[in-house]
C-alpha cells in the first residue's frame, strides 16, 4: 500500500494575483500619503470584495509615455499577472505630437503582449485649450489602440474628476484621496474584468 502524506493531500495554496498600476502622478499618488495613491485604494477595493491580489504602484510622477517605454521592462517586473497602462496626461499637458504618444503606446502594449500579459488601458483626454483638432486626434487614441489590440479599455481614467474642485488639489490637475475613491469605483468593474482575464477570482 502507498503511504499518502498529510501534506500531499492538500490542495495548492491559492496564488496571490499581482496586478501592475503602471503610470504618471495619477498612479504615483502625487500630493497624497501612500495608502491613498490610486494603487493602495485599488488593492484595498479589491480585497474587501473577496480578491487575493497585490497591486503594485508603478507610478512615476512627470513620465511621458515616452519616460515610461522607456522603464517598461523593470516597471513591470518578471512575476506580474496583469498591468493597468495610464500613461498620456503629460504628453497632452506638454502638447506633445499625438502620433508619438500613439507610436510609444502601441510599443507599450506589443511588449506586454508578447509577455501574455492582460492589460487594462485607461484613457485620457485632452484639455480644450489646446484646440479641437489636437483634442480629437489625441482622444482618439485610446479607443483606438483598445479595438486594435482587443484590450479592456477604461475610456477616461479622471472620470468624476476632472473639473470637479471639491475632488482635485489645489494645483488643479491632481486628485485628493476623495477623488482617488472616485477613480477606484468607476475603474473597478473593469478591473474585475482584468483579473478574470488574468485567471483570478473571488474567494
Amino acid at each position: 500500500m502507498i503511504a499518502v502524506t498529510f501534506a500531499s493531500a492538500l490542495p495548492a495554496s491559492a496564488k496571490t494575483l499581482r496586478l501592475v498600476a503602471f503610470g504618471d502622478s495619477l498612479s504615483a499618488g502625487y500630493g497624497l500619503p501612500r495608502p491613498d495613491a490610486f494603487p493602495a485604494k485599488l488593492e484595498a477595493a479589491l480585497k474587501a470584495r473577496g480578491y487575493d491580489v497585490s497591486v503594485a504602484n508603478a507610478g512615476v510622477s512627470g513620465d511621458t509615455t515616452s519616460a515610461g517605454l522607456a522603464r517598461l521592462d523593470w516597471s513591470v517586473p518578471a512575476g506580474t499577472d496583469a498591468v493597468i497602462v495610464e500613461l498620456g496626461a503629460n504628453d497632452m499637458l506638454r502638447g506633445q505630437d499625438p502620433a508619438l504618444t500613439r507610436k510609444n503606446l502601441t510599443e507599450i502594449i506589443a511588449r506586454l503582449k508578447a509577455r501574455q500579459l492582460p492589460i487594462l488601458l485607461a484613457g485620457m483626454r485632452a484639455a480644450p485649450n489646446l484646440g479641437a483638432d489636437y483634442q480629437r486626434t489625441f482622444d482618439a487614441i485610446f479607443p483606438d489602440l483598445a479595438r486594435q489590440n482587443a484590450l479592456l479599455l477604461y475610456p477616461f481614467f479622471l472620470e468624476g474628476v476632472a473639473g470637479d474642485r471639491a475632488v482635485i488639489q489645489p494645483d488643479g490637475l491632481h486628485p485628493t484621496a476623495a477623488g482617488v475613491d472616485r477613480i477606484v469605483a468607476g475603474i473597478l468593474p473593469d478591473v474585475e474584468k482584468l483579473i478574470a482575464q488574468a485567471g483570478g477570482s473571488r474567494k
